[in-house]
């Protein structure tokens, strides 16, 4: 295992020079893409803060009916 190791190593320059090639192979999303993304997300995360908060607060007005 050590021995495909020490055959994969490569230098600080060779592993930044290939990282640069492959960047430059990466197709990065259009504005318009990532604010439709963005949105999505953000909604997603707000629908489901509103979700958890109505649960927690009927679990809450549950425990309190039943404890009295």
């Amino acid at each position: 295992m050590a021995d495909v190791a020490e055959k994969t190593k490569k230098s600080p320059g060779k592993f930044f020079s290939d990282v640069s090639k492959e960047m430059k192979k990466v197709t990065w999303p259009k504005r318009k893409e990532v604010v439709k993304y963005t949105t999505v997300v953000i909604s997603t995360v707000v629908v489901m803060a509103i979700f958890f908060w109505a649960v927690d607060l009927g679990i809450s007005k549950l425990v309190e009916l039943i404890l009295g």
